[in-house]
């Protein structure tokens, strides 16, 4: 969506203030020996005690209130019985609508002790966001956050996964602009308009570049070929000064 008011534009720091929060919850509940199931009725509980409703239920009927993905999974993973172990990389994505209005975050977290290269990972996850986040603003190009998170990946030798793009988000979980690259595209020649709403959420690996279901799953997503993956997302405000950040918890 394009915010056209103020009234819009509060709306919008709500929701995106409650899912902030949910996901930095339930990043802080991570522990050994407890399920995805139990994480994600943490997050549920989150959203419910403030009048917000889980999006992935609520538009695309996914079983579970947040996506929770362990280790090889990178993406959309469904909560269940799987028990979280010393030594995982989880990614946690929070998504949720009140009043009519959508925000998606999400984050990567790990579970002590683990390796030197993950907790690398980790670190430079973050950094490759904010590069994206800093080519935000009314009238640049978008093309240029998916190259200035090209740029981060190649210096620091890392690999991007190009089949999970960034989105417009607002009126509803996903929408124009869509399939926003958070990658090289050579063919991208779309402006950000002042006021657009949209997410940046790039997924930087150790040597994935794809995204695949597998036969018996339709939501979850697994590294193509295996590798440690992470992701980092934001919902952002392109402004004439630059990213207005929705998805900051208080």
């Amino acid at each position: 969506m394009t915010i056209s008011n103020d009234d819009e534009l509060q709306a919008l720091r709500e929701i995106g203030r409650i899912i902030a929060r949910a996901l930095a919850t339930m990043g802080k509940a991570l522990e050994p020996g407890m399920t995805t199931a139990e994480l994600d009725a943490i997050g549920r509980d989150c959203l419910e005690r403030e009048g917000a409703r889980p999006a992935p239920e609520l538009a695309y009927g996914f079983p579970g209130a947040t996506c929770i993905s362990v280790n090889e999974e990178i993406a959309h993973g469904i909560p269940g019985d799987r028990r979280i172990a010393a030594g995982d990389l989880i990614n946690i994505d929070v998504s949720a609508e009140k009043a009519g209005f959508f925000s998606d975050t999400g984050a990567s977290f790990t579970v002590p002790p683990v390796d030197r290269r993950i907790e690398r990972l980790c670190r430079d996850g973050k950094r490759a966001l904010w590069a994206g986040i800093g080519q935000v603003g009314a009238g640049k190009p978008m093309a240029g956050i998916g190259q200035a998170v090209g740029r981060f990946a190649q210096k620091n030798r890392y690999t991007l996964v190009r089949n999970l793009a960034s989105h417009g988000v607002g009126r509803s979980l996903h929408e124009e602009p869509t399939e926003l690259a958070t990658w090289p595209d050579r063919s991208e020649r779309r402006i950000m308009e002042k006021g657009l709403v949209f997410t940046v959420e790039p997924f930087l690996s150790l040597g994935a570049d794809w995204a695949e279901h597998r036969e018996d799953d339709r939501w979850t997503l697994y590294a193509e070929p295996s590798a440690p993956t992470v992701q980092y997302e934001h919902t952002v405000v392109a402004t004439p000064s630059g990213a207005l950040v929705l998805t900051l918890a208080d």
